[in-house]
């Protein structure tokens, strides 16, 4: 049991740790997007604006959606500390209903992917 404890100290104070001494790289406004009622047919587009918070400049390498249902773009450009960048999804609104989409994104400087999130509901369009 004291062992147990023991580790489970470890393994908190390593995270703790860990957190208070690394600080995201790059840092989004916003991580998820909510498109709201949207029509049918009609594609919506969002830009999720990030700043690099590191030392170095950061290339974004690519995006990866999770379906053939959006799309994206994002800055070509190595982004230098300080300065802002974007990546961009468009979701197509072909089917009816509700919708929960991610982008995979990778990026120089880490091995680690992140996520960007969109959403929404889409209405069948008026005939």
């Amino acid at each position: 049991m004291k062992r147990n404890v023991f580790l489970a100290m470890v393994c908190f104070f390593s995270l703790a740790l860990h957190a208070q001494t690394t600080d995201p790289l790059l840092v989004f406004n916003s991580t998820t997007h909510d498109f709201g009622e949207i029509w049918e047919g009609t594609p919506q587009t969002f830009s999720f604006e990030f700043t690099n918070n590191g030392a170095e400049p950061v290339l974004i390498q690519s995006v990866q959606p999770s379906c053939g249902c959006t799309t994206s773009g994002w800055t070509k450009e190595p982004v230098k500390p300080g300065e802002k960048g974007y990546i961009e999804a468009t979701y197509n609104a072909a089917a009816v209903g509700p919708f929960n989409k991610s982008l995979k994104v990778m990026h120089s400087g880490s091995s680690n992917s992140l996520v960007l999130y969109i959403k929404g509901t889409v209405k069948e369009a008026e005939k």
